[in-house]
């Protein structure tokens, strides 16, 4: 048989064996029934949703096999523990990415949409790790029509969410660096029956920003402004952030400006990047008036804030007010944010 045919009968077979265990999870209640494809005919016995543990102990060893991964993931399959029984679903999504030649290219995509959907319908609220590996998976495609009807139909699927899951699908698209599949997703959304919101807008302008493409990022920020959207201080600190990397000073200002006039109120992580742009390029006064700015507003500096200024003031030549405003941070360390309140939280 051709090797190529062999591997899409078997992922069609580990998809339909996915979507039975999927739906043991859920309120259905299934007759006995038998999945083809697999060689020999494998018999599913009738399994309520109480046990659907049983149903991922008895489904690992099949599916795993078929990709080609059963003893990690037959091993970690346990019949009681919730949280590997969704690791192991999020896995046999990610191995739909690992087709055997580009000749299944087409089929593995085509897979991958099929049991993310299976995924959206019946395991409830997917985790990053899971539109990460979708994303991944449209890495080699370049069938833009066949991408947004598979988006669409997502979509669909996920109404009243469907904003949500289009929002994430984005984001995971600028995390694989497929920037332009992004931004065909941003462009369709009207097509696909939603309307973008400020998450979406600020999603579109980090992944602009963190490619370089800055002026493209000021244009759709602009575009925000025209459809009626209000920028939050997300937005802004995106802004300010992907300028200050790329030494656009002046417009940092500019943005910070527009910040204060809107009544966004900037926050510590704004005065960072404004504090580090303008010491760095030699502008210590600007840093200067924005740190007792940032005091004046009751911020609280960080730890991270005292040293870089310390720092900058020393390459400076000015070691007197280093030396001072070293002096306030150590009298005020008990009183800092450290890295224990930046580390996030474990959830």
């Amino acid at each position: 048989m051709d090797p190529f045919l062999n591997f899409k009968i078997s992922m069609v077979a580990a998809s339909r064996c996915f979507n039975i265990l999927l739906r043991c999870k859920t309120t259905f209640i299934f007759s006995s029934s038998l999945v083809r494809g697999l060689g020999n005919r494998v018999s599913i016995p009738h399994y309520r949703p109480h046990n659907y543990f049983t149903c991922v102990h008895l489904f690992c060893p099949i599916v795993s096999k078929i990709v080609g991964n059963y003893n990690s993931l037959a091993t970690q399959a346990a019949r009681d523990d919730e949280g590997m029984a969704d690791e192991f679903l999020n896995q046999i999504l990610a191995t739909y990415r690992n087709a055997p030649n580009s000749t299944a290219e087409r089929n593995q995509v085509d897979l991958s949409f099929r049991i993310f959907k299976d995924l959206l319908v019946f395991h409830g609220p997917l985790t990053l790790t899971c539109y990460l590996n979708l994303a991944r998976a449209c890495a080699d495609t370049n069938d833009c029509t066949a991408l947004i009807r598979y988006v669409k139909q997502v979509s669909d699927l996920a109404f009243p969410n469907n904003m949500i899951v289009i929002n994430r699908i984005i984001f995971a698209f600028g995390e694989c660096r497929q920037i332009e599949k992004a931004l065909l997703v941003f462009n369709q959304i009207k097509g696909f029956g939603c309307k973008p919101n400020v998450i979406t807008y600020n999603t579109i302008l980090d992944i602009l920003g963190r490619a370089g493409r800055v002026d493209e990022m000021v244009l759709e920020f602009t575009s925000m402004k025209e459809a009626g959207f209000v920028p939050d201080f997300i937005t802004y600190n995106t802004l300010l952030n992907n300028l200050r990397r790329v030494g656009r000073l002046d417009m940092c200002l500019v943005f910070f400006r527009e910040m204060d006039d809107s009544g966004v109120e900037p926050d510590l992580l704004t005065y960072r990047e404004m504090i580090e742009a303008f010491g760095r390029s030699g502008n210590t006064r600007e840093a200067l008036r924005l740190f007792n700015d940032m005091k004046q507003r009751k911020i609280r500096p960080s730890i991270y804030i005292y040293r870089s200024l310390v720092d900058i003031l020393k390459k400076a030549g000015k070691v007197d007010l280093a030396m001072s405003i070293s002096q306030e941070m150590n009298s005020s360390t008990p009183d800092l944010f450290g890295s224990k309140d930046f580390k996030r939280k474990r959830r």
